[in-house]
């Protein structure tokens, strides 16, 4: 017989309700307005680390969005101003302790200030959203460089890649068929699986200031690219931008994208032809961040698994 009941119990499913209405106090206090834009969209992400969900709707190809992110920035370009969501997002290829095919999402956009700034709002949000027993002193802030060089002993910026593949070799890491040429993908490997797990253990951690290679849509300032993520008990929790407000800029960063896909056999997606257009008639400053729900409520519970937080994971669903 088919298991019908939730993978989450009652009492965390009871937490899960409470913090979503923690977050919409928060964002109701801090003046920001509440949107809700499409999840069908014409066109798909090109990060070369994701995969679109695709779908057929009135006998269109359309994709389930992996963010709401290029919906909310036209939505700022066409003149609204500090702007918030909850929605579910959907990433192909993504199941296991971490992640879910359909997960939550929180995403918001702040006008006229930078990463940094945002950072303090991120933080304020999430001791918001965290039991008493969950709170934490001042969250620590490492640059991107700093955390690396902490606890894996690179120099992320001038180490050869051959200096990154020894190291996951020497932490016994599995190293996939062809990172030993990409850069950026031993460097993600390193964070998600040395760097990572030591970060946010005894308080919330931010590390900022990502080089320009991994910059995806922030702004790149000098030699770094003005992007941040948030870690709590080893989790990666979110992933913020001073957001990039070139259109064309940003079509080259895409089109970048799909020339990595094509080298790595991946499927050429459809660039959101609408967002750049709204990059075009003029972003405002602003700074954006997406923390993915799910895994903030495992911090709440102390949950090992993304089952223990949700109703019906994708086995279940």
């Amino acid at each position: 017989m088919l298991d019908w009941k939730p993978t989450a119990s009652l009492a965390t499913l009871q937490t899960r309700a409470a913090m979503l209405r923690a977050a919409r106090e928060y964002f109701a206090a801090t003046r920001a307005l509440e949107v809700d834009t499409p999840i069908l969209s014409a066109a798909a992400v090109s990060d070369v680390h994701l995969a679109s969900v695709a779908a057929l709707a009135m006998g269109e190809r359309r994709f389930l969005h992996t963010s709401p992110e290029y919906a909310m920035k036209r939505l700022l370009a066409a003149g609204l101003g500090d702007i918030w969501q909850i929605c579910k997002v959907f990433r192909d290829g993504e199941s296991g302790r971490w992640h879910n095919p359909e997960f939550t999402m929180i995403e918001w956009y702040r006008l006229g200030i930078d990463h940094h700034s945002l950072m303090s709002d991120v933080e304020r949000l999430i001791a918001t959203l965290l039991p008493p027993a969950k709170q934490f002193d001042r969250a620590e802030r490492l640059t991107y460089g700093e955390a690396m060089q902490l606890h894996a002993g690179l120099d992320v910026f001038s180490d050869p890649i051959a200096v990154f593949v020894a190291r996951l070799e020497s932490a016994g890491i599995d190293i996939p068929e062809g990172l030993h040429r990409d850069r950026d993908a031993c460097l993600d490997l390193i964070i998600s699986t040395i760097v990572g797990p030591k970060l946010g253990l005894d308080r919330l951690t931010f590390i900022y200031d990502y080089p320009p290679s991994q910059a995806a849509l922030a702004r790149i300032r000098g030699t770094v690219a003005s992007r941040f993520e948030a870690y709590l008990d080893g989790i990666e929790l979110a992933n913020g931008f001073h957001e990039l407000g070139d259109g064309q800029e940003q079509r080259a960063r895409f089109e970048k994208d799909l020339a990595d896909r094509k080298t790595r056999g991946l499927p050429t997606v459809p660039i959101d032809e609408r967002f750049i257009a709204a990059l075009t008639h003029g972003l405002p400053e602003c700074s954006g961040v997406a923390l993915g729900f799910d895994r903030l409520v495992m911090c709440a519970v102390g949950a090992k698994h993304l089952d223990e937080v949700l109703p019906f994971p994708f086995e279940r669903a």
